[in-house]
């Protein structure tokens, strides 16, 4: 079975999930979406509204955002994948939970393991600490201020991960200078690929 056959079959599982509560709210499932052979994925938190409508990952205004950075570094949708923390919208856009987490990443670790990404690019703080964590990295958790843009180094089976938090790219719907921030930190992340 290759990558994206692995990636549809999670997907089913994914749809069919009813672990926790957000079955019973969510009008879609946001599974993840890109390419199955990315050598960069990024994490988002968990869907929003839009998401939560067309069942897919960043469509609405963070998402035009993540386009705009992804095009500053040469990428389409097309040369990466994304997923998110949770696959299913909690409501009213509250934070995820810790047991929402501990059981929506399970689904999430798969499509790491599907993947096997270069460079895990993690967007905003949810997802840094729980990617940080997973690869052992505890002891490096900071604010989202504080690691932005550097380079964590592990080392598994499948060979060297570097991983990335960014500020979520919504925080540039909020404060507009934060965009220039976030252009340099895609371009250190470009460089991690090339």
């Amino acid at each position: 079975m290759d990558n994206k056959e692995k990636l549809e079959k999670l997907k089913e599982k994914i749809e069919n999930c009813e672990n926790c509560d957000l079955w019973k709210t969510r009008t879609n499932v946001v599974p993840g979406y890109g390419n199955p052979e990315a050598e960069i994925i990024f994490i988002g938190e968990g869907p929003g509204k839009n998401e939560d409508q067309q069942g897919m990952p960043f469509v609405g205004r963070a998402g035009k955002i993540l386009d705009k950075l992804l095009e500053h570094i040469g990428l389409e949708r097309e040369d990466i994948y994304i997923a998110n923390i949770l696959k299913c919208r909690p409501p009213e856009n509250r934070n995820p939970n810790t047991s929402e987490i501990k059981t929506c990443t399970p689904y999430l670790d798969e499509q790491i393991k599907i993947i096997k990404p270069k460079v895990v690019g993690c967007l905003g703080n949810f997802s840094s600490k729980y990617i940080m964590e997973k690869f052992g990295l505890k002891n490096k958790i900071e604010s989202i201020s504080s690691m932005r843009g550097k380079i964590y180094k592990i080392k598994n089976l499948d060979g060297e991960i570097k991983i990335i938090p960014l500020f979520h790219p919504a925080v540039a719907t909020y404060n507009p200078s934060k965009i220039e921030i976030l252009k340099k930190d895609f371009e250190i992340l470009k460089k991690e690929i090339n």
